[in-house]
């Protein structure tokens, strides 16, 4: 065995020790390049999760209201087990001073106090910041479903939500199916035409 600080003379020896210098850089390297992967596949997923609820460009903002009511769900057996199932939305639309301007109900659908009804398909969502809250929508007008004053609607935009997401309890068993509850929930609808 060297003394500390000896110069090696035995060729064996410097082979042994560079070929193991050698391993170490390659783990290390596969290391890094491991932790490069990692990140980039976490970073993909992530961007991946956060799916776009902006409307199309040109669409123009043309009414916003406050939606405040109920989320209404329904216990159901799934292939999961029992769920909760959203049924309907039960909401009052508010103008902007608090009046009653209107109603939102299954469809879904927006009616105004005027006749003016629009009907929406979600066509992209995005997780509330609040896991107990439903989650931020971009609907678009279901064809020949807008009329009156909302005739010019394209798109639907559900934001700000607040409340109105099912929880897991009294819906666990097949006893509990056909339960129904009702979630509080605040939501800002927002109606864009298409330009």
């Amino acid at each position: 065995m060297p003394i500390a600080g000896a110069p090696i003379r035995d060729e064996g020896a410097i082979n042994h020790l560079l070929s193991r210098l050698c391993y170490h850089l390659r783990m290390s390297a596969r290391a890094w390049a491991w932790a490069v992967v990692v990140v980039a596949t976490i970073s993909l997923l992530a961007q991946q999760r956060a799916v776009s609820i902006d409307v199309p460009a040109g669409a123009r903002p043309i009414l916003e209201l406050k939606g405040s009511g109920y989320q209404i769900y329904s216990c159901t057996a799934g292939d999961q087990g029992m769920k909760w199932i959203l049924k309907a939305p039960d909401a009052q639309l508010l103008d902007a001073a608090g009046k009653v301007v209107g109603s939102h109900f299954a469809g879904p659908s927006w009616k105004l106090a005027d006749g003016g009804e629009v009907q929406g398909e979600p066509i992209a969502s995005q997780q509330a910041s609040d896991p107990d809250s439903v989650a931020w929508l971009l609907l678009r007008a279901k064809p020949g479903t807008a009329t009156g004053s909302l005739a010019s609607v394209a798109f639907i935009r559900r934001t700000g939500t607040h409340g109105g997401a099912a929880g897991t309890a009294g819906c666990q068993t097949a006893a509990d199916a056909g339960k129904s509850e009702r979630i509080p929930y605040a939501a800002t609808y927002t109606f864009y035409s298409a330009q």
